[in-house]
């Protein structure tokens, strides 16, 4: 691996980001400091924290930061389920095949690095 950005679990959770934050520009106004800053944070923390693991000099770490990714993965899905529930989001089975398929990957590439 030359870099974290040769990673397809990286690159694939830019694009939940990107969708993240397409969705929840409609959130109502008074949810910025909520549901919509906290889904958010969490998204953004699975390429952050993908991203600072890689960059570490031991798969020890590597395989640390890669499970942070992981809780902040179940983290958005919680949330997406959430914002369902309030009605924010009415279709949520785009994100959750997102959801999930980084999830495989994380579990893949920890399985792969422990090795």
């Amino acid at each position: 691996m030359k870099s974290h950005k040769d990673l397809t679990v990286w690159k694939n959770s830019i694009i939940l980001v990107k969708e993240i934050y397409k969705v929840t520009k409609v959130y109502p106004k008074e949810e910025i400091y909520g549901l919509t800053s906290q889904i958010r944070r969490a998204a953004v923390s699975v390429p952050s924290n993908i991203a600072e693991g890689a960059a570490r000099h031991s798969d020890k770490e590597f395989i640390q930061f890669l499970y942070i990714a992981l809780g902040s993965v179940s983290e958005v899905e919680t949330q997406i389920i959430i914002s369902n529930e309030l009605g924010y989001i009415t279709d949520i089975r785009d994100l959750n095949q997102q959801v999930n398929a980084i999830r495989k990957m994380l579990l893949g590439l920890i399985k792969a690095v422990n090795k």
